[in-house]
C-alpha cells in the first residue's frame, strides 16, 4: 500500500491539503498561482509509445474497465510531461456501456451504437446508473489518488447533448441530421432524452468525485454544431442539471466543447467554474464573452506542436499574453493531443509555460 493512502482507500488529510493547494486547483478557483498550470486533453493516449505498448491487443472499452491498466495509463503523462493535473483515462460512452447499451468503439470510426434511439419506446434502454455498475471506476480512482500524491485528478463525462448525438445517430456524424430532427421535430422526446442522460452523467461524475477526483470536466464535444438559441432552449437545461448535481461537492467544474465560440457565454451560464476555449477565439475575447467570475482553460492549436520548438514557443506566448488579464487560467490545447504528436514537444511545452509564467 502506498504511503499516500489510508487503509480506507482515501488520501490522508496532509495529502488532500496539498492537492487543494496545487496550482491547477488554485487557477480553477481564480486564486494566485506560482505558475500557470498545464494539462492536455488526451494527454494519456496514442501519442505515447508506453500507452501503445500497454494497450496492445486490448480493446478500448475493455481497457477502461481494468483498474490497474487505467491507473498506469493515467499516470503515464504525469511521469513523462510533469503536467499539473492528471485526467482519468476512460471514454465518454463508458457509462452508457455500463447500463447495458449495445455499443462498441471501433478503431478508426469511434463509438457505434447497435440500436439507435429514435422513439419514445427506445428510451427504455436508458436505466439509471448505479455505483455498482462502474465499481472499476471507484477502484481505479482510489489507486490513482494514492499514486498521484499532490497531483490533482480530473474526472470527466460526456455532456448530454454529445451523448445524445451518438445515441440518436448510431455513431459519429458530421451533420447530426437525426439528432437535430428529433430536437426540432419532437422537442418533448428530445428533452426527456437529454434529461435522462443528465441523470446518468451526474451519477457517473458523483462516483468519480466520491472516489477522489479533485475536479471534473464535462465534454460537450459536438455542441459547436448548434446555434445559440437552440443551445439555450434544447441543451443548456440538461447541462445545467449535471453541473448543479455536483455543485455541493465543491470541486471545480470545467465545461468544454469544440467550435463553441458563439456559445461560450451560455456554457458558462450552465454552471461551469472554468470554461474551456478552443483555438478559434483568443482568450481575452473569450473572457469578454463568458463574463466575470469564471476561469478559462486553453487554448493552443494542437497542430502547432508539429511546427517546431520556435513556432510552438511563439504561439504559446500569444496564448499567455492573451490570458494575462484573466481571473484564472489553466493552459491547455484547444482540443485533444493528436495521435502523431511528438511526446517530447509536449514535455518541452509544459516546461516552457512553467518557466515563462513563474511568479
Amino acid at each position: 500500500m502506498s504511503a499516500n493512502v489510508s487503509p480506507s482507500g482515501h488520501q490522508p488529510t496532509a495529502t488532500r491539503a496539498a492537492v487543494e493547494n496545487s496550482a491547477f486547483l488554485k487557477a480553477c478557483r481564480r486564486e494566485p498561482v506560482p505558475h500557470t498550470p498545464v494539462w492536455f486533453m488526451r494527454q494519456a493516449g496514442r501519442s505515447l509509445p508506453e500507452y501503445l505498448k500497454v494497450r496492445e491487443g486490448i480493446g478500448m472499452l475493455d481497457s477502461c474497465m481494468r483498474p490497474e491498466l487505467v491507473t498506469e495509463i493515467t499516470l503515464q503523462p504525469v511521469r513523462r510531461h510533469h503536467v499539473d493535473a492528471a485526467i482519468y483515462f476512460s471514454d465518454i460512452v463508458v457509462p452508457l456501456k455500463a447500463i447495458g447499451i449495445d455499443l462498441d468503439i471501433k478503431p478508426g470510426v469511434g463509438p457505434v451504437v447497435e440500436k439507435p434511439i429514435r422513439s419514445r419506446a427506445d428510451l427504455a434502454q436508458l436505466r439509471d446508473l448505479t455505483p455498482e455498475d462502474v465499481s472499476y471506476v471507484t477502484e481505479a480512482i482510489r489507486l490513482l489518488t494514492a499514486e498521484l500524491g499532490e497531483t490533482p485528478l480530473i474526472g470527466f463525462a460526456g455532456a448530454p447533448f454529445t451523448l445524445a448525438s451518438y445515441l440518436v445517430e448510431g455513431g459519429p456524424s458530421r451533420t447530426y441530421e437525426n439528432a437535430k430532427a428529433m430536437m426540432y421535430g419532437d422537442p418533448e422526446l428530445w428533452a426527456d432524452l437529454l434529461d435522462r442522460l443528465a441523470e446518468i452523467t451526474s451519477a457517473f461524475l458523483r462516483v468519480q468525485i466520491e472516489a477522489g477526483a479533485s475536479a471534473v470536466q464535462l465534454f460537450d464535444s459536438w455542441a459547436g454544431a448548434l446555434a445559440p438559441a437552440d443551445y439555450r432552449r434544447s441543451v443548456l437545461p440538461a447541462s445545467a442539471k449535471v453541473f448543479d448535481a455536483v455543485a455541493g461537492y465543491g470541486v471545480p467544474r470545467i465545461h468544454f466543447g469544440v467550435g463553441t465560440g458563439e456559445l461560450l457565454g451560455l456554457m458558462g451560464e450552465a454552471g461551469a467554474d472554468v470554461v474551456g476555449v478552443d483555438w478559434r477565439v483568443p482568450l481575452d475575447e473569450a473572457a469578454r464573452r463568458v463574463g466575470p467570475g469564471k476561469a478559462l482553460q486553453g487554448n493552443l492549436d494542437p497542430t502547432v506542436l508539429f511546427a517546431g520548438t520556435e513556432a510552438v514557443e511563439a504561439k504559446t506566448r500569444e496564448v499567455l499574453d492573451s490570458a494575462a488579464g484573466l481571473e484564472g487560467h489553466v493552459f491547455n490545447l484547444g482540443h485533444g493531443v493528436m495521435p502523431s504528436t511528438d511526446p517530447d514537444a509536449l514535455t518541452r511545452l509544459v516546461e516552457y509555460v512553467h518557466t515563462r509564467t513563474a511568479r
